[in-house]
């Protein structure tokens, strides 16, 4: 197992970095910062004194402290207790809620995706769409923190979401029912002979590890021919986890890099060669709601010429947050540094462009699919022995899949082709 220092011990370093220059320590000598935080004090003293209703001084601070990290950009946040902890939830992979990774785009609360087999996933929420109010409450004065908090709850428990889908004029009312959102971050499936779909729906603490278990009884199965890494619509999470993902797959080279503030100071990345480096060949799905992490490992595995990159552009979130947590149990979300790929390009904003570009085809309808899924279960019953059903059962379950899939369709058939590909080059 690759041996990185944990997210929180190395982006403190990072920050301190970044913050060279003595920022905590500084002293206020400038005439303007003393002006600056008297007009604080004078404002905060008018407001406890003649706001229409009482107010308390912690409330006023609380909530200017979230205004000041609001207005720095979509990722930064100031989080309360049960805020903090819920990130801490998230990160672990354990929660419930409805399943989708949010942002704000021009002030509303925008779905970046929803995760793979939750609510959201199944009630048809996509990347892009738009809540516009979360149990009545409008969101266009929500921090993310707070909008996600609506969301999360106890299992069971039902909310009601306005939603504006994309290329949607209208919004539509969504009701849910909150569930525990799913632990497992992996799934790996032989497509054919040799050739394994790798699903990846975030990047939480144990992605990495579970990632090589699967991977190693798909080996001790079958010989591994290539392998079809799946990130569409994962949103990211832990960087470390996406590093040691990427890591498994290179033998050598940066994955990625990080700039601060002043812009000279730089953290790198880079890969270790390990006994149990995959070297199969690669192909990567990707789509608009692939962010973060997966564009971490998106960009180093294209940039090093490791595998081919297809599906649609990435999200381009480029920045990288730390979460810093203050003693009084809240905790401070800031956005401290851009990260580069390899090549030393920055996707803030931009995202990946895929060498093949291919968009998602809805699948056909089920009445059109349904003689040839049958024919397909018939003929495994008539020649498979009893022993042999879980393997007919996996192998139906993998041409429905590449039955209702186009972009996976094509992913498969350029992993096959890409030996001879590396043959002529």
């Amino acid at each position: 197992m690759r041996k990185y220092i944990r997210l929180t011990i190395c982006f403190s370093v990072v920050m301190a970095a970044f913050l060279a220059g003595g920022t905590y320590m500084k002293a206020v000598s400038a005439d303007v910062d003393y002006d600056s935080l008297r007009r604080f004090s004078q404002v905060l003293d008018i407001v406890e004194q003649y706001y229409v209703e009482e107010v308390k001084q912690p409330e006023l601070i609380d909530g200017a402290l979230k205004g000041m990290l609001q207005g720095l950009d979509p990722h930064s946040a100031m989080m309360d207790k049960d805020e903090f902890k819920q990130m801490q939830e998230t990160n672990v992979g354990k929660f419930s809620g409805i399943g989708v990774e949010i942002t704000t785009l021009n002030g509303i609360v925008t779905v970046v995706t929803p995760i793979e087999d939750t609510p959201a996933y199944k009630a048809g929420i996509l990347a892009g769409d738009q809540i516009l109010s979360i149990d009545g409450k409008f969101t266009d004065q929500m921090t993310l923190s707070e909008a996600a908090t609506l969301m999360r709850g106890k299992k069971g428990t039902e909310l009601t979401l306005l939603i504006l889908h994309k290329n949607s004029n209208s919004p539509v009312t969504v009701k849910l029912k909150r569930d525990d959102i799913p632990y497992h971050t992996v799934k790996v499936k032989e497509l054919e002979n040799g050739y394994f779909w790798v699903r990846l729906t975030r990047f939480s603490e144990n992605t990495f590890s579970d990632l090589r278990k699967e991977i190693d009884e798909a080996m001790k199965k079958s010989e591994l021919k290539g392998i079809v890494l799946d990130m569409r619509n994962n949103p990211g999470g832990l960087v470390e986890s996406a590093i040691n993902i990427a890591d498994m797959f290179l033998e050598e080279g940066v994955i990625m890099s990080m700039k601060g503030r002043d812009g000279n100071e730089e953290l790198e990345y880079k890969a270790q060669k390990q006994k149990d480096d995959i070297k199969a060949p690669l192909v990567v799905l990707v789509n608009a709601g692939s962010a973060s992490a997966s564009e971490i490992v998106a960009g180093a595995l294209c940039d090093q010429e490791r595998a081919l990159i297809v599906g649609e552009k990435t999200f381009g979130k480029g920045s990288v947050q730390n979460v810093i947590p203050l003693p009084d149990g809240t905790g401070l979300k800031l956005t401290v540094a851009l990260y580069y790929t390899p090549s030393g390009k920055s996707i803030q904003a931009e995202g990946i462009v895929p060498d093949f570009e291919v968009l998602w085809e809805s699948p056909r309808k089920a009445e059109d699919n349904f003689s040839v899924r049958e024919k397909d279960l018939t003929r495994h019953l008539e020649s498979d022995r009893a022993k042999k059903n879980a393997q007919s059962v996996q192998n139906i379950e993998s041409k429905e899949l590449l039955k209702n899939d186009n972009q996976l369709r094509v992913a498969l058939q350029l992993v096959k082709s890409l030996p001879t590909i590396q043959k002529i080059k």
